[in-house]
């Protein structure tokens, strides 16, 4: 008697595993036609506003030169709002974790002027370049700043010689 429910229990766990691969299978075949609707719906979408912002930038790129290990350095990128509409800083991201960023987080209207600023942790020796990327809200085009340098390794002391 055993043996039959373990027979049992057997048969409907393959019953089981063998219809869940055919309905795999059938969501498998209907995918095509569901990633062909998708890309005819993403092209009926309205197109994104691939224009540059027009906001004016002062600068793009900062070269610090030559700078001390240890010794973080900041940059103040500015831009001036040369548009008709209001725009927003929506997202700064920096490359990497080595560099912090700030900016203006109010609205900046027509006219008005607003700041990026750039902080590169000057902790290991060698050159470097950074980039910033800046999201606003007028454009899908993001502007991408650039810091760089050159970190410079400290001096070591020099040991006086030993007289023997």
């Amino acid at each position: 008697m055993k043996t039959l429910k373990l027979s049992a229990l057997a048969l409907v766990g393959a019953f089981f595993f063998v219809s869940q691969g055919a309905s795999a299978q059938q969501a498998a075949a209907k995918k095509p036609v569901a990633a062909k609707a998708a890309t005819a719906a993403a092209a009926t979408e309205a197109p994104k506003n691939m224009t540059p912002s027009a906001i004016t930038w002062k600068e793009d790129t900062h070269n610090f030169g030559d700078i001390e290990k240890g010794k973080p350095v900041s940059h103040e990128f500015s831009f001036k709002n040369t548009s008709k509409q209001t725009v927003l800083i929506t997202n700064v991201k920096a490359s990497c974790g080595c560099t912090a960023t700030n900016y203006t987080k109010t609205p900046v209207k027509p006219g008005e002027s607003a700041t990026v600023t750039a902080t590169y942790n000057a902790a290991n020796p060698g050159s470097f370049s950074k980039n910033v990327t800046v999201t606003t809200n007028d454009s899908d085009v993001n502007k991408v700043l650039t810091i760089k340098g050159k970190v410079l390794a400290p001096a070591t002391e020099a040991t006086p010689a030993s007289n023997q």
